[in-house]
């Protein structure tokens, strides 16, 4: 029962920072949510706050926008991630 419970938690993997032709911005973060495929479907999810879990406490940010036309978003994130974070599971907790 517990992991029908986790299952149901969504959550979306950190691509890679936004970036510009110089610069490198690492509170904002493009994600890849899961079983999102379409601007249309990932379109609910922007204002939504996510996580970015690291030991005792979270890195919290928020859904500002869409990226692109495949489901992609971006999240600013209240502090810069680490690099660690690339790769790494984020969790939509509101």
């Amino acid at each position: 029962m517990r992991e029908k419970k986790m299952s149901q938690i969504p959550k979306g993997i950190v691509l890679t920072y936004r970036t510009g032709p110089k610069t490198q911005r690492p509170k904002e973060c493009v994600l890849q949510l899961i079983n999102v495929r379409s601007s249309d479907d990932a379109s609910r999810f922007i204002g939504r706050k996510v996580a970015w879990p690291i030991r005792e406490h979270k890195i919290k940010g928020k859904i500002v926008a869409l990226h692109g036309r495949n489901g992609l978003v971006r999240a600013r994130f209240r502090e810069g991630l680490p690099q660690q974070a690339i790769g790494t599971f984020v969790e939509i907790v509101g």
